[in-house]
């Protein structure tokens, strides 16, 4: 009985799947998905390792940067010539990139030579194997009849990996793939081929970059393809390269940008991290290489060692009597024997169990056709592993990309090349498939490189010049906006001989200097309710100000906004004014204070002359503001009359504020060494306190002195201190700073989109210097830039949309933005495109140079500004050093990164002589216009 059953064991064993046998002896290279995801995490967490500059130099993937800034955007022209070194040959081309011929429409012709590598130069000396290079460059020439008097730009792709200080330096890490040239190691592979070439004579050749082969798989592919940023070799040996955000690249200074990064993922494993995937026979591969312990990841994928891998598992199972019988011969016990291709053959599709059998023939074998099923399996199963492999550290790379994007799903396309990909006829759909089954939020395409690497590398240097010669049109676009110390300067001489000329009582001047019949700054007894009304840009702000008995810097606020349409801004006067009497009349029947007839300030931030601090004439409108009828009318009057139509509520307005004046009242109340007030937002402007002997335009009325009498300070008069006067009397000038450069006395720092700008403003040729510095105006400095770049080919690959051609659309609050530090290049790319504009990586950085081109020269312009300013208020009062506070207001200080930095930065160098702190207003002018009324109604109690 018992030998019934041991012959029927015996029987089922031979009868058995023989790729069952196979399964469960190989059982260790059957990766499934959920090892394939701990592969992939294990690979990310290694290239965080690489790109740390901390962990770098123990990382086993080395994340080297390749100084390739950006992929072809199919604008590349020129002539190249191409060298290609790290296989069994050699090859010398010459590479023609035809201009307007790149994304979709090829482009790039090629000629080419393939010489051969004697063996000996392959061990020998490193010198002696670049003076063959080089004389084979020279024998290329002279075959293709290239002219030796012209200068060649010429491209290097260099196998091998290399640390890169620049595009055109790269340091040997070590060699591979059979190359172990002596005396080479830790050198300047570029420096070591230019000294060759010398040595050749007769070639002029400018070496422009030196690219790993797997960098120009990328740019090749990239070429035809815009959304390549990976690039794949699974050859002889294998690795990945990708676009990763400048700011993770420790290696590398700045943080703009992107650039590719080549992995050198052969190395992953290196430091034991796969020790519990690697199986017998990877340890008997590495075992028996010219590198034990080095390229692990490498000799678990590459054509180089995958026949070898697949001889190692059938001699065991060979020799374990699972193969042949248990007969195993000479030839399968050599190295070498078979090879990738004999793989590759053995899987073909209709032919490989022949192909097989003729194969393990040529061995010496006598295969059955089940021995045939099983080493068919055993090379399917090898190369099955490859590509699961490959695709957890192309899994790996893609996740990487997607999460510095903060994408949910990400479209990329991955340039592939190599003779295992290429000639496997199951490696490239296995590779696809797992590839999108590990990523499936992904939207992946492989292209293959139909040129190999030389044309990458000829590309490289393509978009190297490319870049090289946009820098230049970019700087030179946006030379005129960086304003020099002597330039500053001049700015700040003129706006000191405008601030004099505006104070005189006669001739002309662009900067108005306007009374504002406020004598003094709040001295912290204000108190009681007042109500303020502000009007000066897209919004009016209704505020009830309590300011509380005996508590200095102690003011209670209530307030509500109101919009004012733009129909309204640019309708008739009545019409307007009857509006902010409807939003008076809605805010106290809010406040439930109706009846109450309050004390009012009026913030009106337009340029007004006043003869008295009640009375305010409008001199023009400013920010977009067209309202009929009220230039040359008393805004006070206008208000007034609105409310008496209205007849519902009666306000006792006791002055009329200009919105600067307000903002300095405001934080005076909280520092008495304000006498300054700034505002940086929409508009742009400035006031003083100016001693009142230095105004001879108008009579003032400046109220009583603390002995009660009245004085009068007419047109003419000195102003000499007074008897019983505290101190020298001043008033508060509201400059309207803004109108500078209305005489031409700026047209040497004027650029062609300022005129630009201005000719298509609501008032051409008015208030120049605010157009340079307000926010009302930046935005379309910028679009005027960036339309002017685009339509040189500079950005959104020339391509002018109608977007960009919408005066308007590029609003400043885009600027501060895009400025921000925190804010990536991604998040640049994204307020592009809810503008309609596609950008690139390249075209954030540009639109984020532009952006801050203008917005630093109007820190600047103001920073002059003031520094006129400050400096005339120390000289009035005769002092060696000047400690002052300036209160500011408005958006583009309040708000943008920069802004406020640069100002006070440029105020502090052309005025050494004043300590300037500035205090950004809290409550802003209509707090400010409370104030004044309360200081005023304080004097004519």
């Amino acid at each position: 009985m018992f030998a019934v059953h041991l012959v029927s064991f015996f029987f089922s064993k031979l009868q058995e799947d023989p790729t069952k046998k196979v399964d469960r002896f190989l059982y260790a290279m059957r990766l499934h998905d959920d090892q394939l995801k701990d592969i992939s995490a294990r690979f990310q967490a290694e290239m965080k390792k690489g790109l740390s500059s901390e962990s770098n130099a123990a990382a086993a993937v080395k994340m080297l940067p390749t100084h390739v800034r950006s992929t072809p955007d199919g604008t590349e022209k020129g002539q190249f010539l191409a060298l290609d070194l790290g296989g069994s040959k050699f090859k010398v081309l010459q590479v023609k990139v035809r201009e307007g011929m790149g994304i979709k429409r090829g482009g790039v012709e090629m000629e080419e030579r393939t010489y051969p590598i004697p063996k000996e130069l392959l061990i020998g000396k490193g010198t002696e194997l670049f003076g063959h290079v080089s004389e084979s460059l020279k024998d290329f020439l002279h075959q293709r009849n290239i002219s030796l008097e012209k200068k060649h730009p010429l491209a290097f792709t260099f196998s091998f990996p290399c640390e890169q200080t620049a595009l055109d330096q790269g340091f040997l890490l070590g060699w591979g793939k059979n190359y172990r040239p002596r005396g080479l190691q830790g050198k300047d592979v570029v420096q070591t081929l230019r000294e060759a070439i010398d040595r050749t004579g007769g070639l002029d050749v400018e070496v422009l970059a030196m690219v790993n082969d797997t960098v120009a798989t990328m740019m090749t592919c990239g070429f035809d393809d815009e959304y390549c940023e990976v690039g794949l070799i699974i050859g002889t040996g294998t690795n990945a390269c990708y676009m990763e955000e400048l700011r993770h690249i420790d290696l590398v200074e700045g943080d703009e940008g992107r650039m590719c990064v080549n992995t050198e993922w052969g190395g992953f494993g290196d430091d034991d991290s796969l020790n519990d995937y690697i199986t017998e026979f990877d340890r008997d591969v590495d075992a028996a290489s010219n590198n034990p312990g080095k390229q692990i990841f490498e000799k678990m994928i590459s054509g180089m060692y995958l026949g070898e891998l697949v001889r190692l598992v059938v001699l065991k199972m060979a020799k374990l009597g699972l193969l042949f019988d248990g007969r195993v011969s000479d030839a399968l016990r050599t190295k070498g024997k078979i090879t990738t291709a004999h793989v590759a053959a053995m899987e073909e599709y209709k032919n490989g169990l022949k192909n097989t059998k003729d194969i393990l023939t040529e061995l010496d074998l006598n295969p059955t056709s089940d021995d045939c099923i099983a080493v068919q399996h055993v090379s399917t199963i090898a190369s099955f592993r490859s590509s699961n492999l490959a695709a957890a550290g192309l899994a790996a790379i893609l996740s990487r990309i997607k999460q510095n994007r903060n994408l949910r799903s990400l479209r990329i396309t991955v340039g592939v090349d190599g003779t295992v990909y290429k000639t496997h006829p199951q490696y490239p759909k296995r590779l696809h498939k797992v590839v999108r089954r590990l990523l499936p939020e992904c939207h992946v395409r492989f292209v293959l490189s139909d040129s190999g690497s030389s044309k990458g590398a000829a590309l490289v240097s393509a978009v190297a010049q490319r870049l090289a010669s946009q820098r230049r049109q970019v700087d030179e676009t946006l030379a005129p906006f960086r304003l020099s110390q002597e330039q500053l300067q001049l700015v700040k001489t003129r706006m000191r001989a405008g601030l004099e000329a505006g104070l005189k009582s006669k001739g002309p001047s662009t900067i108005k200097m306007l009374p504002s019949f406020v004598y003094r700054t709040p001295d912290g007894t204000e108190k009681g309710k007042y109500l303020a009304l502000d009007l000066g840009g897209t919004n009016f702000r209704a505020l009830l100000v309590n300011f509380k008995k005996g508590l200095q810097h102690n003011a209670r606020l209530y307030h509500k906004i109101y919009t004012i349409p733009q129909e309204i801004m640019q309708g008739t006067g009545e019409e307007l004014f009857d509006h902010i009497a409807q939003c008076v009349s809605d805010f106290l029947d809010y406040m439930g204070m109706k009846n109450a007839r309050l004390p009012a300030g009026f913030t009106f931030s337009f340029p007004c002359e006043q003869t008295a601090i009640d009375t305010g004439t409008l001199v023009s409108w400013t920010k977009g503001y067209k309202a009929t009828d009220c230039e040359g009318h008393d805004v006070v009057s206008l208000l007034r009359e609105a409310i008496k139509r209205r007849n519902e509520f009666d306000l006792d307005i006791v002055a009329v504020v200009n919105d600067t004046v307000g903002t300095m009242m405001s934080c005076a109340y909280e520092d008495p060494q304000c006498e300054i007030g700034l505002i940086a937002g929409t508009g742009t402007n400035v006031c003083y306190m100016e001693e009142l002997k230095n105004i001879k335009k108008t009579e003032h009325k400046f109220g009583k002195t603390e002995k009660g009498e009245k004085e009068d300070m007419v047109e003419g008069t000195e102003g000499e201190k007074n008897e019983g006067d505290a101190e020298i009397p001043k008033m508060c000038i509201n400059t309207e700073w803004g109108g500078l450069g209305d005489d031409g006395s700026l047209d040497d720092i004027i650029t062609p989109y300022d005129v630009e700008v201005n000719q298509n403003s609501l008032n051409p040729g008015k208030q120049r210097f605010e157009k340079l510095t307000s926010g009302m105006y930046l935005g379309e400095v910028v679009r005027q830039v960036l339309l002017d770049l685009t339509r040189g080919g500079l950005l959104f690959r020339g391509h002018v949309t109608e977007t960009l051609k919408t005066p308007g659309i590029f609003q400043t609050k885009y600027l501060s933005q895009i400025e921000s530090d925190r804010l990536a290049l991604l998040q640049v790319r994204s307020i592009l495109q809810q503008l309609g504009l596609n950008s690139t990586c390249d075209d954030s950085i540009i639109v984020k140079e532009v952006c801050g081109a203008v917005s630093r020269r109007a820190a600047q312009l103001c920073g002059a500004g003031m520094a006129a300013v400050v400096e005339k208020i120390r000289e009035n009062r005769g002092l060696d050093h000047l400690n002052i506070t300036v209160g500011v207001d408005g958006a583009l200080y309040k708000l943008h990164p920069h802004f406020a930095g640069v100002l006070q930065e440029t105020a502090r160098i052309l005025a050494p002589q004043c300590n300037v702190t500035f205090l950004p207003s809290e409550e802003g002018s209509g707090k400010g216009a409370a104030l004044i009324t309360a200081v005023a109604r304080q004097k004519h109690d």
